[in-house]
């Protein structure tokens, strides 16, 4: 039976206060998000060891780091943990190698000379060693900061929205390496972020907060899916996540057929084998909805569904459609003006047109 990282949390600052049970397997990401003062940062630095928090139990992978029924309470020094915050908080006075070097410095265990290096490797900072760290751009700098975390050989990774303070295309050059890490390093992960696509790409499951409290949970299927978990509400694109199976290729069109619980879609082919595990996303606004079977249209993926909630979005002209189709569900971002010209309900029958699909995995 995999192990579990358990964390239980209640503290107080001034007026604020925040109230969590947190509980996800060891090797898993779990995600925490909501709004700015909804406590994702106070968790993180409390999971470290340094807020002051009036009762506490955390235990990662088997180890207790704090426990106040038994007065445990381990300095921040002495729990395994790799922090990589917003800004890149490398030493600016030191080399990209000299950066690393402390790192192994401080690490409590052994560290093998094929670890360093296979975590080099796998950020592909080997070209920046003996570059001054002042001199690096905001991607290059989280890479090293991701890795001087990791050479510590921590049992937990807090990462608190390490993205956000690097410009859009940056962004693509940084996140591919955390989800090699999440893949092939197997540590556990706790991850702050306001980002959708980062949270689709990273969690493993999610922790939605409101004013220090849980306001949902799940896996990321579950939550980013679930009618009350709002976060497709907070998003500038409602989507929701498909994991499905490539069942056939057709080469005369290049298209790939992705089997899920429920039906199929048609994607542009880009080198899937037949049996192989995919992941798709969906926007709210690339689904459009039917009462009657579509024809003559240039919409390939057409599914039949049954409408589950009906959501008004923040805009009063807006709003958004949960559909069912048989377990799994989309998203349709629609005028106010089109759901009662349609006369959808929840239960009404329907048809799912699926404009376009992107592929995370």
């Amino acid at each position: 039976m995999r192990e579990s990282n358990k964390i239980r949390l209640m503290l107080e600052k001034d007026t604020f206060k925040v109230d969590v049970e947190l509980d996800f397997p060891v090797g898993q990401c779990l995600a925490l998000w909501g709004p700015s003062g909804s406590g994702k940062t106070t968790i993180l630095r409390a999971i470290a060891g340094l807020e002051k928090v009036q009762s506490a139990y955390i235990n990662i992978g088997a180890e207790v780091w704090q426990d106040s029924s038994k007065s445990i309470n381990l300095p921040t020094f002495k729990r395994s943990i790799g922090f990589v915050f917003q800004e890149a908080s490398i030493f600016a006075h030191l080399s990209v190698e000299e950066n690393l070097n402390y790192a192994v410095r401080r690490n409590k265990t052994s560290l093998a000379p094929l670890y360093r290096e296979s975590i080099i490797d796998l950020l592909e900072i080997k070209d920046l060693m003996h570059k001054s760290s002042a001199h690096l751009s905001g991607g290059e700098g989280q890479r090293v900061a991701i890795a001087r975390a990791l050479l510590s050989s921590p049992k937990m990774l807090l990462l608190d929205e390490p993205l956000s303070a690097v410009d859009v295309n940056k962004r693509e050059e940084v996140l591919p390496w955390l989800e090699r890490i999440r893949r092939e390093l197997s540590i556990s992960m706790v991850y702050v972020t306001h980002s959708l696509d980062e949270l689709t790409r990273l969690a493993d499951s999610v922790v939605v907060l409101r004013g220090g409290s849980i306001l949902s949970r799940g896996s990321l299927l579950e939550v980013l899916t679930s009618a009350d978990a709002l976060i497709y509400r907070d998003a500038q694109v409602p989507s929701v996540l498909i994991d499905g199976v490539v069942t056939q290729i057709d080469p005369r069109w290049h298209l790939a057929e992705i089997s899920f619980l429920g039906g199929v879609l048609w994607i542009k082919d880009q080198g899937f084998k037949t049996g192989q595990n995919a992941r798709i996303k969906i926007n709210a606004s690339d689904v459009s909805v039917a009462t009657e079977l579509p024809s003559h249209t240039s919409i390939q993926n057409i599914i039949p569904g049954v409408v589950s909630d009906i959501t008004e979005l923040n805009h009063p002209g807006e709003c958004l459609v949960r559909l069912n189709c048989q377990g799994t569900f989309f998203l349709s971002k629609i005028t106010s003006r089109a759901v009662e010209h349609l006369a959808l309900g929840v239960g009404r029958p329907i048809w799912i047109q699926v404009k376009s699909v992107a592929l995370l995995k």
